[in-house]
């Protein structure tokens, strides 16, 4: 946790407990219950935010495909096949 093992943690609450006088220990919760709150939702938020920006990122994975498609068809010119006179000829007539 934040790089403190819980028995240094534990000397720095006892050693807290013994220097804050008793009468203080409510404000003490108190003020740490709102830290502790105002932390989660800021984490929340930012869990939030990016998730959201993620299924925008989503949502414009196949607009950026179709676009590239699309691109690509305008710009790369198309192989026609060279077929003889008769074979020409067969195709007009079936159609």
């Amino acid at each position: 946790m934040f790089g403190i093992s819980w028995t240094e943690f534990l000397v720095i609450l006892l050693v807290a407990i013994c220097v804050v006088p008793a009468k203080y220990w409510p404000e003490v919760a108190r003020f740490f219950a709102r830290v502790f709150k105002y932390i989660r939702n800021l984490v929340w938020k930012i869990t939030d935010f990016t998730e959201s920006v993620q299924q925008r990122i989503e949502l414009e994975k196949p607009i950026d495909d179709l676009l590239e498609n699309a691109t690509q068809n305008v710009f790369e010119p198309k192989r026609i096949k060279k077929t003889s006179k008769k074979k020409r000829i067969k195709i007009i007539k079936k159609k």
